[in-house]
């Protein structure tokens, strides 16, 4: 189902067997389906061939007034305007194959390749209209030399063959190609233009779409960033090359998407994708790989679904193939999911990789693991020892284990190095839900960044810790908790039990309050809030470099007793 094949089949088919030269128009542009096709009609020829002619060598020999290019016909001069209630739209609208000296075609010809062109004596040419299911797709011109017997009445009968089937081929190409283009234009809006930039992390990804002969997919993969400073791992892959599988695609990524801000375990979320598949009715099924990274904890916890097991890579130079129970593939129905917990040591890169990596018709899935194990190991051991790597040039090595006619499928590719954040950049506080919080926790927070040597930052950091903590104990039941992680930023996660999360709002002249978020907004490098299944995280950053500093409010724009600094 590819144009240029169907074309060029043609002029197989016909030279020399059928005739010495041919020549194919096609419309331009090409209508698709049941679109309305552009007017006026215009021709171009797409490709032409022949016999050689050894006594005139040449990119062009002339063949009885006709010049007949070899090869392609892109970049030459022939293409013709149809003109309405012509001769040559006459023949189109005619359908039949005509012999080039009939009185019909004697014109035709003329305005299709030429005014220069000498129509051959005799019925040395074929006029041929293509086809398709629908309308005229274009025109075919057969042409035998003067030494060669002349075309017989039932030369027009393989003429009729040969146009038709290559004129539904067209069609069949020109389809395939826009439903191809459409899925996967569908299946890259759907994957994420940029990875975020989580705590303790470094991201990379890679996608290839599958080769030509199969190149809609339904590979996906996503970084979730999650309270409490972790990030969700995600990657996929939707059995089959279809418009349906970059839809289901789609689908199950926004599921997970949802699912993590849930804070949902790994398990679990395979759980819910699961029943999400049942319900969708389809019989695709899926593969998916959920990973949940802690940079604090130093943990990583994987539940898997059928996927190809992920790669871990040390930095000391070691690749091991992670043991996690397989799974059953998402839309089995009625299966459990086990999660596993394994460390996840700084400086080592977990490769998380769709089977399109790994398997091809020249190898299976584990021969395939096993060499990406390998590759890993070595690109490893071409830097210098103690150091882990660069993420973007390790994630192209890795695709060059890829060899010539080895992409049968498409490649989602999702790589994470693990930086941590170590137990000194980190400061973690319970504090009880009482009046006198915002106090405690301003100075808390004033020790923490004395001993960390970001006093600069002091003033700042009191001043959001202390509109935050006040909304958070003013409703909350349970304990709140404070955590302060430094990293290359300073982030401040503020956490209680009450679902509901704060919206930044304008706030009236005469309003007491509502001004919290606001200045949050205003000083804070980024800031956001997540629900959880046991309350809410509020957190904001701010750069280590000093920027974002409080400059004190006029009274007018902040009232005093809504600063909450006592």
């Amino acid at each position: 189902m590819d144009l240029d094949e169907t074309v060029l089949g043609l002029c197989r088919a016909s030279v020399p067997a059928y005739s010495d030269a041919i020549l194919v128009y096609l419309r331009d542009p090409l209508p698709v389906g049941d679109e309305r096709p552009a007017s006026p009609v215009v021709l171009r020829l797409r490709r032409s061939d022949r016999i050689p002619e050894e006594q005139h060598p040449g990119a062009k020999l002339p063949l009885m007034g006709v010049a007949v290019p070899e090869g392609s016909g892109e970049g030459a001069a022939e293409h013709t305007e149809v003109r309405p209630g012509g001769p040559l739209a006459e023949v189109l609208r005619g359908v039949r194959p005509v012999f080039g000296n009939s009185p019909t075609a004697g014109d035709a010809l003329p305005e299709l390749l030429g005014e220069d062109c000498e129509v051959p004596d005799g019925n040395r040419a074929i006029l041929a209209p293509l086809r398709g299911r629908r309308r005229v797709i274009g025109a075919a011109v057969f042409l035998r030399r003067p030494e060669r017997p002349v075309f017989e009445v039932d030369d027009l009968l393989v003429a009729a063959q040969l146009a038709t089937h290559t004129a539904l081929g067209v069609d069949k190409a020109v389809l395939y190609g826009r439903e191809a283009y459409i899925a996967d234009e569908l299946q890259r809006t759907m994957l994420p233009d940029e990875l975020p930039q989580p705590t303790g992390c470094t991201l990379a990804s890679r996608y290839l779409p599958a080769a030509e002969t199969a190149r809609v997919g339904g590979d996906w993969y996503d970084a979730i960033p999650l309270p409490g400073s972790r990030v969700a791992l995600v990657v996929g892959d939707v059995m089959g090359h279809s418009m349906t599988s970059a839809a289901i695609m789609g689908q199950l990524r926004t599921t997970a998407q949802t699912l993590a801000q849930l804070d949902l375990p790994p398990q679990e979320v395979l759980h819910h994708l699961d029943d999400q598949a049942q319900r969708l009715g389809s019989d695709r099924m899926a593969t998916c790989l959920y990973a949940v990274y802690d940079p604090v904890a130093h943990r990583i916890v994987v539940a898997n679904a059928g996927h190809p097991p992920p790669v871990l890579l040390h930095r000391g130079g070691g690749a091991e193939v992670l043991r996690i129970p397989a799974g059953a593939p998402i839309g089995v129905g009625g299966v459990d999911f086990e999660a596993v917990e394994l460390d996840a040591p700084a400086g080592a890169t977990l490769l998380l990789y769709t089977d399109g990596l790994v398997e091809s018709r020249q190898r299976d899935v584990w021969t395939g693991i096993e060499f990406l194990r390998e590759k890993l190991a070595e690109t490893a051991r071409l830097t210098r020892p103690g150091t882990a790597p660069p993420l973007e040039p390790l994630c192209d090595e890795v695709l060059d284990i890829l060899g010539p006619g080895d992409r049968d499928d498409d490649i989602a590719l999702l790589a994470a190095r693990f930086d941590g954040i170590a137990p000194s950049d980190v400061a973690y506080w319970y504090l009880d839900p009482r009046a006198q919080t915002a106090g405690q926790a301003r100075r808390l927070v004033r020790r923490a960044l004395s001993r960390w040597g970001l006093d600069e930052l002091a003033d700042s950091v009191e001043l959001l810790v202390s509109e935050v903590v006040t909304n958070a104990v003013r409703y909350a039941e349970r304990p709140v908790t404070l955590r302060l992680l430094r990293t290359d930023r300073l982030r401040v996660e503020v956490g209680d039990d009450v679902p509901q999360l704060p919206r930044l709002r304008q706030a009236r002249a005469t309003d007491e309050g509502g001004r919290g978020l606001y200045l949050v907004n205003r000083i804070a490098r980024r800031w956001g809030a997540t629900r959880l299944s046991t309350g809410k995280v509020v957190w904001f950053e701010l750069s280590l470099s000093g920027g974002g500093q409080f400059t004190p409010p006029t009274p007018a724009a902040v009232p005093e007793h809504d600063l909450g600094l006592g």
